[in-house]
């Protein structure tokens, strides 16, 4: 395990953002455990959470012109790695609006217009929708996107095929770069119960990936 996942893991536990129970997803799917990044920025986690992931960036050798971070927690996300990024280089943030506004500056996004290269930040990937929907909303712009950075990867069963998510995303040409992934996050006793365990592996049962 490298020293960024290290102290992204530590960061979870302190910051309670991976919690065990029972949730809806945002694909529909009930799940045994949470992640919710939104949890480093209740507790005051932001600063240390960019850092993991600016040296994943770094570790990956990740080329880009400007992140994509996808309404809502996206945002704060892409900001935090821009702040980062920022102090040896100028890069734009962009991210979509939930609801196109008509009034003011008008328009379907804040920030600078996508172009160049882009990188998409987001806190998680389950079944890919979410990535999705970046891509789409891209796609009406003259954009590379190079690939989407995230927290954590649940490994699960795309939209579209049997496979996981990720893989998914890889064969249309979208790379996934993930700090860690529920495998990963397993492994460490002090976190995960032996029973939460056999939850998380009934779930994965049911919705992983033939890859997995």
């Amino acid at each position: 395990m490298k020293k960024f996942q290290k102290e992204f893991l530590k960061l979870a536990i302190e910051s309670k953002a991976i919690r065990f129970g029972s949730f809806v997803l945002k694909s529909g799917r009930m799940s045994p455990y949470f992640f919710n990044s939104a949890m480093f920025l209740a507790n005051g986690k932001l600063n240390t959470l960019a850092e993991c992931y600016v040296n994943k960036i770094k570790n990956e050798n990740l080329k880009f012109d400007m992140l994509f971070g996808p309404a809502y927690k996206g945002i704060f996300l892409a900001t935090a790695i821009s702040t980062k990024l920022s102090q040896s280089r100028t890069v734009p943030v962009c991210f979509n609006r939930k609801e196109e506004k008509d009034h003011g500056e008008g328009g379907s996004y804040i920030g600078k217009k996508p172009f160049g290269k882009v990188l998409i930040v987001d806190d998680v990937l389950s079944s890919g929708l979410a990535i999705g929907e970046s891509i789409e909303f891209l796609k009406n712009f003259d954009v590379e996107i190079i690939g989407a950075i995230v927290g954590l990867n649940r490994l699960e069963r795309g939209q579209k095929t049997s496979q996981v998510a990720s893989d998914e995303l890889k064969n249309e040409g979208i790379n996934i770069y993930a700090l860690m992934t529920i495998d990963e996050i397993m492994l460490d006793e002090d976190l995960i119960t032996q029973s939460q365990i056999k939850e998380i592996k009934a779930y994965r049962d049911q919705y992983s990936g033939e890859n997995v």
